[in-house]
């Protein structure tokens, strides 16, 4: 069986990926559908009994493709005896972080006093590369008026898409059913991740590992009372369907027009936010307004940075009214009767002891901490999602300031500030004659706020498209895109 599923796998490959060498910018489009879907997917190739090695080549579809655009634009930079662009300070800082990267990888963890096997450390260099390696294709490649329209379409269209299934689901499907489809062992067997939330269980007796579905896929209210559903859809986590509704809201409302199709795709994607419930997401979008505003000087993004404000403070008192909801299994208040402390906690959304929020805080505070007080890094893998996928002691987590500061000591989180910054100015300069980098500039800018408080390029579909969208609109300005035209080359020549 094993042998017949990578036959079909590679034949589909080869065909996706003749496609993206004929024309790197196809591998946008398939970044933008695919890394929407690959999650649901994954989880459901597990549960079909695809497992192990098979299973982590089939995942690797991504990395895959992005390095078959990056190698032909690389064949074709050689032919012609010069680069698809022209080098400026944001590419030479990308070059430098990446670089630096580079560099703490291959440094002996016992030098930095990390304690990051192998493993985690090819995790956290794939981690931290796939950012740069996908602004590269980005600014790479020319966008045409076309592919500027038709990568709006697709973005709104796939979040669209979320969005109206997270909501069929959160509504029309049992939480009994998330806990058994799968999902819980693809998490936790395929890809080592140690969550507790509901469906809680018990490896190996009472005293064995204890694991279950993402804490985040519900809203813990407090006690034995029923949780909160939560919109997770294809991404299996509602933080990162969050952030697809922030990104193709804001590009909407930049560069898409008034047509009725855009509007009502645009309100069910509101809608998904909404249930996300994901309250940093609705303030990044705020922040995404903000900027939109200053950008193209227009008040009303302004004033609709303010509703988005109001609105968040409302929906935090309505959503636990409306919402669907859940009960806790027998083994989910045992385990939470085992770890529960003294501690006041208030679980109100708008509180600062909210547990989400407290931890948040906690996260943030102790990583820079952790920083300041090692600042030379502890090395590639000791922190974040590697770190607790590999069972290696974490030394910070969730910020990707921090965790970068923890991993490559105080010189890269000073590097990737200054490399964001760069590509945040870029896309402001351009944005101002274009409304497509503009949409990206608000979008790039509430990702880097989110950054704050998570591990934002640790959700796939952040690393790969908001990097490349950046990379291929930062620089830009509106002529270069009226100029070209839907038969240009994919890669740029100037």
């Amino acid at each position: 069986m094993t042998v017949l599923e990578l036959g079909l796998y590679a034949a589909l490959l080869a065909g996706v990926g003749s496609a993206v060498w004929r024309r790197p910018t196809v591998a946008l489009y398939l970044f933008v559908v695919g890394l929407a879907l690959h999650n649901a997917v994954m989880a459901a190739l597990y549960a079909a009994g695809v497992r192990g090695t098979t299973l982590t080549a089939i995942t690797a579809w991504k990395e895959i493709l992005l390095a078959v655009a990056l190698v032909r634009i690389g064949r074709d930079a050689w032919h012609d005896r010069r680069l698809p662009f022209r080098p400026a300070l944001v590419d030479w800082l990308a070059i430098a972080f990446a670089a630096l990267v580079v560099v703490y990888a291959l440094i002996p963890q016992s030098v930095l006093d990390g304690q990051a096997g192998h493993k985690a450390v090819g995790l956290a260099l794939r981690h931290d590369l796939v950012p740069v390696g996908a602004f590269f294709l980005g600014r790479s490649l020319l966008l045409t008026r076309d592919d500027l329209r038709r990568l709006g379409w697709t973005l709104l269209g796939v979040a669209a898409l979320v969005a109206g299934v997270g909501l069929a689901d959160a509504y029309a499907v049992s939480i009994g059913w998330w806990r058994t489809n799968g999902v819980i062992d693809y998490f936790h067997r395929h890809l080592g991740y140690d969550y507790h939330g509901t469906g809680t269980r018990l490896e190996g007796g009472p005293k064995g590992a204890v694991y279950g579905l993402p804490e985040n896929f519900i809203y813990n209210v407090g006690g034995d009372k029923p949780f909160l559903r939560r919109l997770v859809s294809t991404f299996l986590s509602p933080l990162a369907s969050g952030y697809l509704f922030v990104v193709a809201l804001l590009v909407a409302a930049a560069a898409l027009r008034r047509h009725w199709i855009v509007v009502a795709l645009s309100v069910v994607t509101a809608a998904g936010l909404l249930w996300t419930f994901s309250r940093s997401s609705l303030i990044a979008l705020a922040a995404g307004l903000v900027v939109l505003a200053l950008v193209r000087r227009r008040p009303v993004e302004l004033a609709a940075a303010v509703v988005v404000v109001g609105v968040a403070f409302g929906w935090a008192h309505l959503f636990p009214k409306i919402a669907p909801t859940g009960n806790w299994t027998k083994v989910d208040l045992e385990y939470q009767q085992r770890i529960a402390t003294s501690a006041p906690t208030d679980f109100g959304a708008t509180s600062a002891s909210e547990p989400s929020l407290h931890s948040h805080w906690v996260s943030l505070r102790e990583g820079a901490r952790t920083t300041v007080h090692h600042p030379q890094g502890f090395g590639l893998g000791n922190v974040g999602q590697t770190a607790s996928r590999t069972g290696t002691p974490i030394k910070a987590g969730e910020s990707n300031y921090t965790e970068l500061g923890a991993e490559l000591g105080v010189l890269g989180a000073l590097l990737w500030i200054a490399w964001g910054s760069a590509l945040l100015a870029g896309l402001v300069r351009a944005g101002r004659s274009d409304p497509w980098a503009a949409g990206l500039a608000a979008a790039f800018a509430a990702v880097l706020a989110l950054a704050v408080q998570t591990d934002v390029i640790g959700d796939p579909w952040i690393a790969y498209c908001i990097w490349g969208f950046a990379g291929a609109l930062t620089l830009r300005t509106s002529p270069q895109v009226r100029l070209a035209t839907a038969e240009a080359p994919a890669v740029a020549s100037s």
